[in-house]
């Protein structure tokens, strides 16, 4: 094992630039940021598009779709608790809305980075074994990436319409 040796450094530097960002992510999650109700569905909508446009570039064949149907399962599952670890304020005032990560959201995407981490480091060495192609597990990834986005999304947005909607309801909207 030597820095020489692309198969060490080429981990090494992903490592590298995952600390980089997920520190950055922790720095800046500190700070409540405004909630845009309105702007929830571009991310979804965005991956969505590009899932669909992989999956039809090679598509998967028989039982693999069962694989790609759990793992968005999966996916939309920790979706919804990442969405619920999430706080989401509002003004009693002015009715904005504002998002902030919880740490236990931030700590919930570093263990879903490590076990991605070490899921494609075992399923890469045993690919073979299992018949399996690089391309399918590329598919299972950007699915679960594609559930986790979306229903985390899905579950913000309930959440902050039905705070919204008690704010008005209470009277005390500002237009």
């Amino acid at each position: 094992m030597s820095l020489d040796d692309p198969r060490t450094l080429g981990p090494l530097i992903g490592i590298a630039f995952a600390v980089f960002f997920i520190g950055l992510r922790f720095f800046r999650a500190r700070k409540p940021k405004p909630l845009k109700l309105e702007w929830l569905w571009l991310t979804p909508a965005i991956l969505t598009g590009l899932t669909i446009l992989l999956l039809v570039e090679m598509p998967p064949l028989g039982l693999e779709w069962a694989w790609l149907a759990l793992a968005f399962g999966i996916g939309a599952a920790i979706g919804w608790q990442r969405g619920r670890l999430m706080t989401i304020t509002i003004d009693p005032r002015t009715h904005v809305l504002n998002q902030q990560a919880s740490p236990a959201a931030m700590i919930l995407l570093l263990v879903l980075l490590v076990v991605r981490f070490g899921l494609r480091e075992g399923l890469s060495a045993e690919a073979g074994a299992l018949h399996l192609s690089a391309a399918f597990m590329t598919d299972v990834f950007v699915v679960f990436a594609l559930g986790i986005l979306t229903v985390t999304r899905l579950e913000m947005f309930i959440r902050a319409r039905r705070m919204l909607d008690e704010a008005r309801a209470a009277g005390k909207i500002v237009s």
